[in-house]
């Protein structure tokens, strides 16, 4: 069926890679991991499908796509990015100097053989004397990675764990020739950086925020509802349910369970990646990005009237280890469009308190995006709470979640 053809996400895609069953174990506060591990864990991350070409090449064909209709110029006007350093020095001078063809399909899949395309895995066979395309598939970074733009908009060097609110995997899916006419104006309603990790579950259509797949450690509720105790839980189930992995996922909570090929290409990498996006670390704003002064003041707010600490509390400002939250304790919702709440489609049915280290980086703000700006989540806050806080704390309490 159609709706069974979706790519990732993190919704944590995070881990777009991803644990069976109904729970986890929980994973420790600070893993003292082997770094041959690690660095395991971080290909695993970066290049591994878990097979589900078998998804992205035999069902929806998009070799074919990418081959003959789909130029670097297009692939960066839908959020895909270019890893600089994987590019060889010739191949970088000639983007700089316009030699090579920027509007070329055969440029892509000269891109994909040298593993340059962040989050899509390519196996390219000389034919006739070409360079074809012959499979693809997808991996963890496609939507759990960026680049810093150091050598142009969309090329740069990796960036880990940062969400990609550029990509538009709706627009990407839509792509495919085998997706029927109303599925793709679904994915054509989600846009950049958003995702809807149970539409192809559920048939419900309400994407959600691609969220970022790092500062992690120590949390045991990853994901905005909070499902598994570990990472494993979700990459588990991106990886089988969202990428077509081979492997199997089931939930009686969700009543979800699917298994894709007889082989499992999933659980045996599971501790390898967690333990990678567990180093992961939140960026750091930069000292110019925010008033310290502002700041400060706006530390008492949050700590007194605006009533922010009774939740996000702790060294990673969440409670997620403790509790979750009802529907109606938060001010996320009512959801886009008249989606029913994101919540009555998850296991939990509620939703966890988001952590807010390296909260400047990724807007827009909500599980659903529906805050553009931090100025825009503190003044929802201050209206649905009934807070009482005037111009002067709310700008104060803005400088003090871009200096976290």
């Amino acid at each position: 069926m159609v709706r069974t053809l979706a790519v990732s996400s993190v919704a944590a895609l995070a881990a777009v890679c991803m644990t069976a069953c109904g729970g986890g174990s929980s994973q420790p506060e600070s893993p003292l991991t082997d770094p041959a591990v690690v660095e395991q864990g971080k290909n695993i991350f970066r290049f591994d499908t878990f097979g589900d070409e078998t998804q992205w090449t035999d069902t929806l064909r998009m070799h074919e796509v990418i081959r003959t209709a789909v130029d670097p110029t297009t692939a960066l006007s839908v959020g895909l990015k270019v890893d600089a350093e994987a590019l060889p020095a010739a191949v970088g001078q000639g983007i700089r100097d316009g030699s090579i063809d920027l509007k070329s399909p055969a440029t892509t899949v000269a891109l994909l053989k040298l593993d340059a395309v962040v989050g899509l895995k390519g196996t390219v066979e000389t034919i006739n004397g070409t360079d074809t395309l012959t499979r693809v598939g997808i991996t963890c970074a496609l939507c759990h990675s960026t680049v810093d733009d150091s050598f142009a908009h969309g090329i740069g060097k990796r960036l880990d764990g940062w969400p990609n609110r550029d990509l538009d995997p709706g627009a990407i899916i839509a792509l495919s020739p085998a997706v029927s006419a109303a599925a793709k104006r679904v994915y054509a309603s989600w846009g950049p950086g958003k995702y809807d990790p149970r539409f192809n579950q559920d048939g419900i259509n309400g994407p959600q925020v691609i969220p970022p797949a790092y500062g992690l450690d120590g949390i045991h509720r990853i994901t905005s509802t909070g499902d598994g105790d570990d990472l494993a839980y979700w990459n588990r189930y991106v990886g089988v349910t969202q990428m077509g992995g081979h492997g199997s996922f089931a939930d009686r909570r969700t009543g979800v369970n699917v298994t894709n090929g007889t082989d499992d290409l999933i659980t045996s990498k599971l501790p390898a990646l967690q333990a990678y996006q567990l180093t992961l670390p939140p960026p750091a704003p930069s000292p110019a990005s925010f008033d310290a002064a502002a700041a400060e003041r706006g530390r008492l707010v949050f700590n007194g009237p605006g009533m922010c600490a009774g939740c996000h509390s702790g060294d990673d400002f969440t409670d997620a280890n403790s509790r979750l939250h009802a529907p109606t304790d938060v001010v996320s919702e009512p959801e886009p469009e008249g989606a029913p709440s994101y919540a009555s489609r998850s296991a939990t049915k509620q939703y966890r308190t988001a952590p807010l280290r390296g909260l400047w980086q990724h807007p827009p703000y909500f599980h659903n995006g529906t805050a553009a700006t931090l100025e825009d989540v503190v003044q929802i806050y201050n209206g649905r709470k009934s807070l009482g806080l005037t111009g002067a704390q709310m700008a104060d309490l803005v400088q003090y979640l871009k200096s976290l």
